[in-house]
């Protein structure tokens, strides 16, 4: 592994959270409607997308006779609510708690890169404040005007590591994703990026990844030459 990596961020939607589901259960019951049903490699490429760019992809795959727009207006009329009671009953997954509070200990800067939008992240965060109160900073790609594409393409990496203190080089940052479109992105960003997929992604959208891992409580941080856990974990 390279030397000196002395800086990490996270895609806390993806990594941390159990929220791709709820993305997969919307975009399934909007293609139920036109008697379609999404199958499971669309699954893994819709994971970690911007919701327009999300939307595009469904409309085109499938041939739906809407706009992207019109998809996002039924996204948001018909499902907001049951969405949002998804949102906030999240979990972090297993491993993420500790590791977080460990490198914050270690004073190893983090930040979150994210497609989710501010009112998304906002229920998905409420009940994690304390964890969240780690993090140097957040980039919400749908509403950050510096944040020109999304996922796979690595504007909203780029644009995160530019806003930590210490400008780090995108060889200095690692990334943590379970979306195949975001550990492309990370790698288009020139980063190492840890993958924890979801058991659906197969193995051809897994290689990419530096590394592979079935769960965070398996992350060993010296591998990336980041300080070992302690005795206190």
């Amino acid at each position: 592994m390279q030397e000196n990596k002395n800086t990490e961020f996270f895609n806390r939607t993806s990594v941390r959270k159990h929220t791709e589901r709820v993305s997969i259960a919307l975009n399934e019951s909007i293609l139920q409607k036109f008697g379609k049903e999404l199958d499971l490699w669309d699954r893994a490429h819709l994971m970690g997308r911007p919701a327009r760019s999300a939307a595009d992809f469904v409309i085109r795959r499938y041939d739906l006779p809407i706009s992207v727009d019109k998809y996002l207006e039924i996204a948001k009329n018909e499902f907001f609510e049951q969405t949002r009671q998804e949102l906030l009953k999240c979990k972090l997954k297993p491993g993420a708690e500790r590791l977080v509070k460990h490198l914050y200990n270690n004073k190893i800067p983090l930040a979150i890169a994210t497609s989710s939008k501010k009112e998304t992240y906002a229920l998905k965060t409420e009940n994690h404040q304390e964890l969240m109160s780690a993090f140097h900073h957040s980039v919400m790609s749908p509403d950050d005007a510096e944040v020109k594409r999304g996922k796979p393409a690595p504007d909203v990496f780029l644009v995160c590591a530019s806003r930590f203190d210490d400008k780090p080089s995108p060889e200095e940052v690692l990334v943590f994703e379970d979306a195949p479109s975001g550990v492309e992105a990370a790698v288009a960003a020139g980063m190492q990026v840890v993958m924890v997929p979801d058991p659906q992604v197969d193995a051809e959208h897994r290689k990419m990844a530096t590394l592979v891992l079935g769960s965070l409580e398996h992350f060993k941080p010296e591998l990336f030459n980041l300080p070992p856990f302690g005795d206190d974990f």
